[in-house]
């Protein structure tokens, strides 16, 4: 069997995109086998159509975990939502995504993200320096404690693709933006992953990407943050296809969110009321 190929490190033209979401919804899933150390199932696999095969992440409902502050059964749902948020905005910071019946049921099935290709340096978005400054080029999350009683500032690069990412997050409210769901691709390109605990009705912003906190939006955001209200507004499409995805609630609180960014123009600083880092951070 051919080694599946790469995705595209350029942004997916329509055709190309229909194509490929074509594919994993409609493609033969063969499980190849199971992520380790996810706290849900998680399967590696390739998906198969009309002579094409890619590899994907297939993530049935059947093997996630009840959370005590999320309904039962519906992080797939909220991983697809991610995706269509992030269709929308024109960054394309989420992989395809798509929910359909799989080999243990219904699940999310998303396009898998190969590292850069050979020849090209994986860039250096997370560190820990010593000091109390980022120095040039970092943005300061917050000290953490790395034993025998010392500290050391942690650090994310101060990077255009990062600032997307955490204004999507701010957007999907993402309860869990760790360090190990950044994933770096060929041509420069920068995905976000894992988006099961997002769109909570109350405030969940966890995250390693405080370090524009306070700061001012970009006029970019600022003009994706308005289209995104134009297609949340009830009617429109992108509302259309939330009200499928996740609870009435959780979609006024997203229309609410996306204003309020809009009226604020600032990024969102850590609420106090949930604890702002995620754990563990990695």
């Amino acid at each position: 069997m051919p080694a599946p190929e790469r995705i595209p490190s350029r942004s997916l033209t329509d055709p190309q995109l229909l194509t490929l979401l074509t594919l994993l919804t409609e493609g033969t899933l063969t499980v190849l086998g199971q992520v380790g150390g996810a706290s849900n199932a998680v399967l590696h696999c390739t998906v198969a159509y009309d002579g094409e095969e890619r590899t994907c992440a297939y993530k049935p409902v059947a093997g996630e975990q009840p959370l005590w502050d999320f309904p039962d059964g519906t992080l797939a749902q909220r991983e697809v939502a991610a995706y269509e948020i992030s269709r929308v905005t024109g960054w394309d910071l989420v992989p395809p995504t798509v929910l359909r019946d799989g080999p243990y049921g219904q699940g999310m099935v998303q396009l898998w993200i190969d590292g850069p290709e050979d020849g090209e340096d994986a860039p250096e978005l997370l560190a820990l320096v010593e000091g109390e400054e980022p120095g040039d080029g970092w943005k300061a999350v917050g000290f953490a404690d790395v034993g025998e009683g010392r500290t050391a500032l942690l650090v994310h690069a101060d990077d255009p693709r990062l600032r997307r990412l955490a204004v999507l997050d701010a957007v999907i409210n993402n309860g869990d933006r760790k360090g190990g769901h950044l994933l770096p691709a060929s041509g420069g390109r920068l995905f976000g992953i894992d988006h099961g605990v997002t769109f909570n009705a109350d405030d969940k912003l966890r995250t390693l990407l405080w370090g524009w906190a306070g700061e001012p939006l970009t006029e970019e955001a600022l003009a994706v943050l308005g289209r995104l209200a134009a297609e949340l507004a009830p009617g429109a499409g992108l509302a259309t296809r939330m009200a499928e995805l996740i609870t009435p609630a959780e979609l006024e609180a997203l229309r609410e969110r996306v204003d309020g960014l809009l009226k604020s123009a600032v990024h969102p600083k850590p609420s106090g009321q949930w604890p702002p880092i995620p754990w563990p951070p990695v």
